[in-house]
């Protein structure tokens, strides 16, 4: 079973599973299916993780998130130049940074060919084939997927081709226009052909690099010969007689995460009823507690980031969370791609932009998860989201462990966000609830909900399958 952001992104792992692939073949045509549909929040230039369990009980974290730019360039080198863009929010404005200086070592097309090498079975030709008939032949982005082209208009739109791809007849995107990526496509067949075999072919790397340094950009051709994808141990902690594997270090969001849960822990066994005013209260300075050990600058926005959850028969389990940040408008040249901005990201550089060393691998809040009950009924979970990662997971957990919910009601119900200053809270909540909680913090009750407060897709073996309608979430079975 299968839980994601997309119901092309669900189906093209549902063909893998049908096609006699296991849990990893179906994770990476996943990957591949959502670059093509869920183009502003993943890409094959972006960065992410996926967390493995295998059927023998192998538990790895795959990092192909993305580095830092620069190996081989000179002191006298110019600074990355980084385009500031402004996006109207619902409730604000804020100025993000794109452009070439803003792109970041990509890892997510050699962490997918990686884990196909390591633990996939069928033929790259099938893994890759749902995902270039989606280029090819054209797919329509769900409502929440238009949403999002449509919130990064000014982004997307920076070049000629984006202008030809993210508009319709020189308008906004619609929730029913289709989208075609003919040069995705054609790279996609390279792919599967052999005839591509990563950012780092030498061709493609020199012609990359080139554009990037015309442009004010720092990648260069030693940055994406030298990216290696690292397999980690994976995080684990116990919360209620129950195993929990995350992503570890040195990313934070698994970690926090797992702190959010111990301090649950040290309050006794049982919390308050669930969504009383206590339980609200509690929560908010449990989160609060947490915020403290991750000081970068919090931002506003919803990140571009997008989770798949797969179990199959056999017992293998995979979560997957990829990014592409806020896009940066830069399209790889001949590829159709669109890079990440990941560089110019606020809250992952709070030293500063380009401060970090070359070849430095970049932190991340995203914490694809595994949870193993007592009862031996596991759940594979993850949420995009930024900074409401951690809070959006820490509350489904606390839902499965602490209130005995079903999957579907711990995603669900309706969940708070102690963003340094304020909780935001969604609509939901019991009003004497939300009042007991403005008594003793700053409250902002949203009116509706929104892909703010993370999407967490999530499967159970046994039988649940959830997709988070935040996000657009969508579920299948094979």
């Amino acid at each position: 079973m299968v839980a994601g952001g997309h119901p092309a992104t669900v189906a093209a792992a549902v063909e893998l599973l049908q096609a006699g692939g296991n849990a990893y073949d179906a994770a990476v045509a996943a990957g591949f299916a959502a670059a093509v549909a869920e183009p502003g929040l993943s890409s094959l230039a972006g960065g992410g993780f996926l967390l493995a369990r295998t059927s023998d009980a192998e538990e790895v974290v795959f990092d192909f998130f993305v580095d830092t730019p620069g190996r081989a360039r000179t002191s006298d080198a110019p600074v990355p130049h980084l385009q500031p863009v402004t996006l109207r929010f619902k409730g604000a404005d804020q100025v993000f940074h794109v452009g070439h200086g803003s792109v970041a070592v990509p890892g997510c097309l050699p962490g997918y060919l990686h884990v196909h090498r390591r633990l996939g079975r069928v033929p790259l030709r099938e893994v890759v084939g749902p995902a270039a008939a989606l280029a090819r032949e054209g797919v329509v982005l769900a409502a929440q997927q238009a949403g999002v082209v449509r919130l990064l208009e000014p982004i997307l739109t920076l070049s000629d081709e984006g202008r030809e791809r993210y508009l319709v007849d020189g308008g906004p995107f619609t929730d029913g226009s289709v989208m075609v990526n003919l040069p995705l496509a054609r790279f996609l067949d390279a792919i599967a052909d052999g005839d591509v075999t990563g950012f780092g072919d030498p061709d493609l790397a020199r012609v990359i690099a080139d554009d990037m340094a015309e442009h004010g950009g720092a990648v260069t051709v030693e940055d994406l010969t030298a990216y290696q994808v690292i397999e980690r141990v994976p995080l684990t902690a116990w919360h209620r007689g129950a195993r929990l594997l995350t992503n570890p270090p040195p990313s934070f969001g698994g970690t926090l995460i797992v702190r959010a849960l111990s301090r649950l822990s040290a309050r006794g066994d049982r919390l308050p009823p669930c969504g009383s005013g206590a339980a609200l209260e509690q929560l908010a300075e449990v989160l609060d507690e947490v915020a403290r050990y991750h000081t970068a600058p919090r931002p506003l926005s919803s990140r571009g980031t997008t989770q798949v959850s797969i179990a199959d028969d056999e017992g293998n389990l995979a979560s997957m969370t990829t990014s592409n940040g806020s896009c940066s408008g830069v399209i790889l040249p001949g590829t159709g791609i669109m890079a990440n901005n990941i560089m110019g990201e606020e809250d992952l550089h709070p030293a500063g932009f380009h401060t970090a060393a070359p070849g430095e691998r970049v932190g991340s809040m995203m914490a694809p998860s595994i949870l193993l009950p007592s009862d031996d009924d596991p759940v594979v979970l993850g949420s995009g989201g930024s900074e409401r990662i951690r809070s959006a997971l820490t509350q489904v957990l606390v839902g499965l462990l602490d209130h005995g919910l079903p999957l579907a009601a711990a995603i669900r119900s309706p969940r708070i966000h102690w963003d340094g200053t304020t909780v935001q809270v969604e609509p939901g909540f019991d009003a004497d609830a939300v009042a007991h909680l403005a008594e003793h913090r700053p409250v902002n009750v949203w009116h509706e909900t929104d892909l703010y407060f993370g999407g967490v897709h999530a499967v159970r073996p046994s039988g649940e399958r959830v997709g988070d309608a935040r996000r657009g979430g969508s579920t299948g079975l094979a």
